[in-house]
């Protein structure tokens, strides 16, 4: 979401016509969506922005879905060499052809496989970030559709929360950084579980829809083999009382 990035539109790339191409505000990359396949939301703009990365990092998106995030980080981080997995084959295509769209091949790389194998397809222990933006409900929360698209990216029905974790601990160097947005409800779920494979929560920050409501989102940080000290970050609110984006969030847009 940095402006600065060159841009080069591809005009060879397929769109299907039930897709639509929706341009990022200020870098102006474009991503190809579909309705029916869950479309990207603010959820990944916040994860994306919460997910600090240095100059010619290696980073890893698991489920990255229409890749959304991959070409978010690319767009704010120019340097960066991203491999993003996503398991639905429409999805992992969409992703490849958006990638493809931005002339971005030579920063991102997507793959479409199992979160539970990933380090099958990508290397152990030598990522130095990781960012996911798993499916939130487990697959007794409320109404699925099955095996539907939406279904899946929204619960746990490919994967779990263990499974994401782990993935992402195996792909993360010592130090690496896993980020991670998710619901509050599963948070003491969340820190057992990272502590679990041995990513010491290290940053958290609530996202409020309004200030006088209760939190929806999470966004977290987490090191790899770090010592235990965690920081709890000032409330994200997300809309005013008219309904329009607070100011910070109009920031983490224009970024």
């Amino acid at each position: 979401m940095d402006g600065t990035s060159e841009t080069k539109i591809s005009s060879s790339v397929e769109i299907k016509p039930a897709e639509r191409i929706d341009t990022l505000k200020t870098s102006g990359f474009k991503v190809i969506q579909e309705e029916k396949r869950f479309c990207f939301g603010i959820d990944a703009v916040l994860l994306a922005d919460y997910a600090k990365t240095r100059r010619n990092e290696k980073c890893c998106d698991l489920g990255t879905g229409t890749g959304i995030v991959p070409i978010l980080l690319s767009a704010k981080n120019p340097s960066l060499k991203i491999d993003a997995l996503e398991i639905q084959t429409e999805s992992a295509d969409m992703a490849f052809r958006s990638v493809k769209l931005n002339g971005l091949e030579d920063r991102i790389n997507i793959v479409e496989g199992d979160i539970k194998k990933a380090s099958a397809y990508f290397e152990k222990n030598t990522y130095d970030a990781v960012t996911s933006n798993p499916p939130y409900m487990i697959a007794e929360h409320g109404e699925g559709n099955g095996n539907d698209e939406k279904t899946i990216a929204r619960h746990e029905v490919l994967c779990t929360l263990d499974d994401v974790v782990r993935s992402a601990s195996e792909l993360l160097k010592s130090q690496g950084r896993f980020y991670m947005i998710h619901k509050p409800f599963r948070l003491a779920e969340i820190m057992t579980v990272m502590m679990k494979y041995k990513l010491e929560p290290k940053r958290m920050r609530l996202c409020y829809p309004y200030v006088d409501k209760e939190p929806t989102m999470v966004l977290i940080e987490g090191v790899k083999c770090a010592k235990s000290r965690i920081k709890i970050e000032t409330p994200l609110i997300v809309y005013e009382k008219s309904g329009g984006y607070t100011k910070e969030v109009q920031e983490i847009y224009a970024r």
